[in-house]
């Protein structure tokens, strides 16, 4: 199961030791985004709540990605461009992988989800 929480860390210090196998942290490449994500990142690793992966969100550049890297060195992190076509997906109430499957960001989303997978 896949559940989405409200932004920060309120529910990771709710969430039981053990109680999930990965926890995804979506930063953007902003000041703000990160700080949070760095404490919901501790979170994680202090409580041993799972698997952490940080997806980088609407990243435009190397050097987008390179700033997030730099505040989780330690971590697995997943790169998701900003996306003009899942802005269009949205707007069109269509979900982006049928609007536009081989747009970047579905792309990037796709490589996302195998690494959920157990191996």
């Amino acid at each position: 199961m896949i559940a989405d929480f409200e932004a920060g860390i309120g529910t990771l210090t709710r969430m039981p030791e053990g109680g999930v196998d990965v926890v995804l942290v979506v930063v953007e490449p902003t000041p703000k985004s990160l700080e949070v994500g760095r404490r919901a990142a501790g979170l994680v690793q202090e409580r041993s709540l799972g698997r952490l992966i940080v997806v980088a969100n609407r990243v435009r550049d190397d050097t987008d990605v390179e700033t997030i890297r730099a505040a989780f060195p330690d971590a697995e992190v997943v790169a998701v461009p900003d996306d003009p076509r899942i802005v269009e997906a949205d707007r069109a109430g269509v979900a982006p992988l049928d609007l536009a499957p081989g747009a970047p960001a579905v792309r990037a989303l796709i490589e996302l989800a195998g690494r959920l997978v157990p191996s």
